[in-house]
């Protein structure tokens, strides 16, 4: 297929530029696969689509404040670094915003020394940067220092808000340089009124990447590599799945990255219910049609850019015409898009 099968136009001012008050109070959008029906609610209501047989699956990383002001120690010239992928307890992956020139060995400062970083490789714009602390936990100095790393078609700078909304409320492992958004809209009250149904919430973990922002560039879907993530889905997990699966449930996972795991895990077992294996480690799996999803039964997901794998994934799940549809009722009812956004629920 090619790229401009996935390109739709959007109003500029349909891009939500903050979260809606309540973080369940987005509207929810409803699309059935089969009778390309589209139901309008509110999000609160996406707990009458989840039975008591059923599993929602939510990836439980947590958004790192991955932008860090600093300065040259030579020059004292500001920069922000940014975050993108950890190699190693100090050695990171970075992007680098600055007006002055830099090259390896470049030094820089940060927290009056306290935490010190050096360009030790380069790659198509990517540093590597090799960091140094004095005297305290990296993670500590993150939060003291960074900033949320909203995503740049949010078009603010960070605000204090930010740090708990762009944030799901059961993030709990740190890694992540952008929030699974899907899951922003859950709050503690709409997770406790899907377990009181007799309905089991599982989790999972897959830190995601600045790949998620990266354009497509080739015009041939097909020939596009997704940037590796890191994973994991533990045993007890998987066995409570596999279990919930061969009864009959139905898994509704919450967001592409939760499905990208959970399909990345599935593995097809003739005359029986398909099952999802433990694992932990790298995945690219990239997601697009045509693509026969092994595991997951329903999807929970915002409004995409154009062009984007993520739009992809749902036109894998729901077909591109069921999903240019629902976009263009989204627009004409006027949905708010992107991150901080509405949401979609996909059955």
């Amino acid at each position: 297929m090619r790229l401009s099968e996935f390109d739709y136009k959007l109003p500029e001012g349909l891009i939500a530029q903050y979260p809606a008050k309540a973080r369940d109070g987005s509207r929810l959008m409803v699309v059935h696969r089969i009778s390309k029906k589209i139901e309008h609610r509110n999000f609160c209501d996406i707990v009458d689509y989840i039975g008591p047989s059923d599993c929602l699956v939510v990836n439980d990383t947590k958004v790192i404040k991955a932008r860090l002001p600093a300065k040259r120690a030579d020059t004292g010239a500001k920069a922000e670094i940014t975050l993108i992928e950890k190699m190693s307890d100090r050695l990171y992956k970075c992007l680098i915003d600055t007006s002055t020139k830099i090259k390896i060995g470049t030094k820089f400062i940060f927290v009056d020394g306290e935490l010190t970083g050096v360009i030790r490789g380069e790659s198509e714009g990517i540093r590597l940067i090799e960091f140094s602390i004095n005297g305290t936990d990296f993670g500590d100095i993150l939060e003291k220092i960074g900033i949320v790393p909203l995503p740049p078609y949010i078009k603010r700078s960070p605000e204090k808000g930010d740090e708990e909304r762009y944030q799901t409320v059961y993030a709990k492992t740190p890694g992540a340089v952008a929030a699974p958004t899907a899951g922003l809209h859950f709050s503690d009250g709409v997770l406790k009124k899907i377990k009181a149904k007799g309905s089991s919430v599982e989790s999972l973990t897959l830190h995601v990447g600045y790949g998620t922002f990266k354009p497509v560039s080739a015009d041939e879907v097909a020939r596009h590599k997704l940037e590796p993530e890191v994973f994991e889905l533990k045993e007890e997990a998987a066995q409570r799945l596999n279990y919930i699966k061969g009864k009959g449930g139905k898994i509704f996972a919450v967001g592409t990255t939760t499905c990208r795991v959970l399909e990345n895990q599935a593995r097809l077992v003739k005359g029986s219910k398909n099952r999802v294996e433990k694992g932990k480690g790298w995945t690219n799996l990239f997601i697009h049609p045509p693509y026969n999803f092994k595991f997951v039964d329903a999807l929970v997901t915002n409004f995409h850019l154009p062009k984007t794998t993520l739009l992809m994934l749902v036109a894998a799940f729901c077909s591109r015409e069921v999903m240019f549809k629902a976009y263009g009722e989204a627009v004409k009812e006027k949905y708010r898009f992107y991150s901080y956004g509405d949401s979609m629920l996909i059955i």
